[in-house]
């Protein structure tokens, strides 16, 4: 059992850091943390400092801030100090100094026996001797608990369990995914019990690894195009002061050839420049502060799951996953609806009016000044190639020919599901301890379109033997059910947990989840819409998006059948082979053309193209993280948008 100061040094544990409280501060729910440790999570909270309050980082209840108009580095230093907490520290820092180098072996005291303690087993909490360390890493029990050498120089990091405030004693071991909370198994009895989703914690730590893995990936690349924007925000406001320099001169060297009564106009004139490069450079201010800002959030978020995932403990890792899940980290790099309503100046040109000025001075006109101003579009950045998969395993008759591609991700494995028409199965390619593992699943006939039912399922249109199949990702595919349909349909898209659209030769059904046709959409204003929609998806509204590549058309749909809008361009923007099509995070619509992609607004309208990516795009998927994959015939491509 645990000493009388080793509680009290647990009790004096802060849960942020797992050190001893420095310079300790005591929320208003009594929850008692470092004065940094503070800090530090104010800066990962973006809510707090609009809101101007300190949330509790266990119990997420608000305290306010005296002084909230003083910068957020300064807010946990308004906090009343915990005096006797810092009591109670200085007279445990001369034991705490010595602990574990005159504690005696906790597995020989049981037996009766005095043995010096030259080990420490971090996960357990107690000291060993030589003899049973070696034991402690046989058992396949302890096996992978950390156990470190006392007689060494390195300092002993105690770890300290999560345990529930509500059932002393009771440690944490579980996760209520309904719920979003993480809870004992007392918990799960008592309140839990119809929650139809508790797994362990262990089991969803590689996922939530996963996940804060790629988090720190994209908001590194953040990181460096933030500074990448302010850098060139920077030499554009070099730019300016020196087009200001010569703008100026030209003016001035106009003013020379005319007489002194014009220097009125002059001063007017320059001083109108310097309202207009005033005002440009301060937008150009407001941005680097708005971009550093961001930068330094991003920077914030980073570090915090950077550490979780250093420390590996698995409360760490759940809080930096909830911080995730919450929606936090992934702001978007987009500008304000206000910033974009605002026109922006681009450049200030002066044409110099010198033959009018001599011929009428009484009307005097120097020249006038000129603005453009920058396009505000809201593109996404050129899409880069990162990674390429190919699809041709052993075993395949022919080469592949890869019609569509789903992402998921199953136990923490990234996994690229896709069908292969010309080899008649499911295949799935993923990654395990840098490992490079795929799998495939026959169904007999060619399979065509495919829809995601949930996180680790999709559902696969099989035309030629009017079948759809439920497909399991463990990642390894496994077959699930079959349903047989009235007719052959070439794709799919989940409407609900009922329904789903069904596209075939000339209509789109929606049928109900045992295939049974519950409506058809054929025609609009008695106008064929339809010739082959072999492509679609549902977007966040709930609209069905179907791309006809006979029609070259784009359509959206409710789920009732009422056309919304279509996207049939002509000229230059003509579609060639529209077929894969999927939607971004932000809503947009991202369409897979012949020797391009096409950007779409959510109403559908044009955005803008990216070409050279790849020559015959068909199944497209774009990710939470704007991660693009695509079906080339016979690879999977993978872009970042940089």
């Amino acid at each position: 059992m645990a000493s009388r100061e080793e509680k009290v040094t647990e009790f004096l544990t802060c849960v942020v850091c797992q050190e001893l409280y420095t310079k300790p501060c005591t929320l208003r729910c009594d929850h008692t943390f470092c004065r940094k440790c503070v800090t530090s999570y104010i800066q990962t909270r973006p809510d707090a400092a609009q809101s101007k309050t300190i949330p509790c980082p266990c119990c997420r209840q608000d305290t306010k801030v005296p002084h909230p108009s003083r910068p957020v580095e300064e807010w946990a230093g308004q906090i009343k100090p915990s005096i006797i907490i810092q009591g109670l520290i200085d007279t445990q820092k001369p034991s705490a100094s010595s602990a574990g180098t005159n504690s005696f072996c906790w597995v020989c005291d049981e037996l009766g026996e005095i043995t010096p303690g030259t080990f420490w087993c971090s996960e357990c909490e107690v000291p060993l001797c030589k003899r049973c360390a070696k034991m402690h890493r046989a058992n396949p029990a302890s096996r992978d608990h950390e156990v470190c050498d006392l007689s060494g120089e390195e300092k002993v990091k105690r770890r300290r369990k999560a345990v529930c405030r509500e059932h002393n004693g009771e440690v944490i071991k579980f996760v209520c995914k309904d719920c979003h909370k993480a809870v004992c198994q007392t918990c799960c009895i008592i309140y839990h019990r119809k929650c139809e989703s508790v797994v362990t914690m262990e089991s969803l730590k590689p996922t939530m690894k996963f996940h804060l893995r790629k988090s720190v990936h994209v908001l590194s690349k953040k990181i460096d195009r933030k500074l990448t924007l302010v850098k060139k925000a920077r030499k554009k406001m070099r730019g300016i002061e020196k087009t200001e320099v010569a703008v100026e001169g030209h003016i001035k060297s106009a003013v020379k050839r005319v007489i002194a009564k014009i220097k009125h106009k002059e001063k007017q004139l320059i001083d109108e420049v310097k309202d207009i490069t005033d005002k440009q450079t301060r937008q150009l201010k407001a941005d680097i502060i708005q971009e550093e800002i961001k930068m330094q959030i991003y920077r914030q978020h980073y570090e915090f799951m950077d550490q979780a995932l250093l420390s590996d403990r698995k409360v760490n890792l759940y809080d930096a996953y909830q911080t995730w899940q919450s929606g936090a980290v992934e702001m978007e790099d987009v500008r304000d609806t206000k910033a974009a309503d605002t026109r922006r100046i681009d450049a200030i040109l002066f044409t110099p009016d010198t033959d009018e000025v001599l011929k009428a001075l009484d009307n005097l006109q120097l020249g006038k000044i000129d603005i453009t101003y920058q396009d505000q579009g809201t593109c996404l950045p050129s899409p880069v190639l990162v990674h390429t998969i190919d699809t041709r395993v052993a075993g395949d008759e022919g080469g592949p020919v890869l019609l569509n591609v789903i992402v998921l991700v199953v136990d923490g494995a990234q996994t690229c599901v896709v069908t292969d028409f010309n080899n008649k199965c499911v295949k799935c390619f993923f990654t395990r301890n840098n490992e490079a593992y795929h799998s495939k699943l026959p169904l007999g006939n060619s399979p065509n379109g495919m829809t995601q039912l949930n996180e680790k399922r999709v559902m696969v249109a099989v035309p030629e033997s009017r079948q759809i199949v439920t497909v399991e990702v463990t990642p390894v595919p496994v077959l699930l059910s079959t349903i047989t349909t009235c007719t052959g349909y070439c794709n799919l898209a989940v409407l609900n947990p009922s329904s789903l659209a069904a596209g075939t030769w000339g209509y789109v059904d929606i049928l109900d989840m045992a295939g049974h046709v519950l409506r058809s959409v054929t025609t609009n204003n008695d106008d064929q819409l339809f010739t082959y929609p072999w492509y679609m998806c549902v977007n966040n509204k709930g609209n069905i998006l179907v791309s006809d590549y006979w029609k070259k058309s784009v359509t959206c749909l409710t789920s009732e059948g009422d056309v919304v809008w279509r996207y049939i361009p002509t000229g230059e923007r003509t579609l060639i082979n529209p077929r894969g099509i999927t939607t971004t995070s932000t809503g947009d619509i991202v369409l897979a053309d012949r020797d391009k992609v096409v950007q779409l607004t959510e109403s559908g309208e044009f955005v803008r193209d990216y070409r050279d990516t790849v020559g015959y795009p068909r199944g497209l998927y774009v990710d939470r993280h704007d991660t693009m994959y695509v079906c080339d015939q016979t690879q999977i491509l993978e872009f970042q948008f940089m």
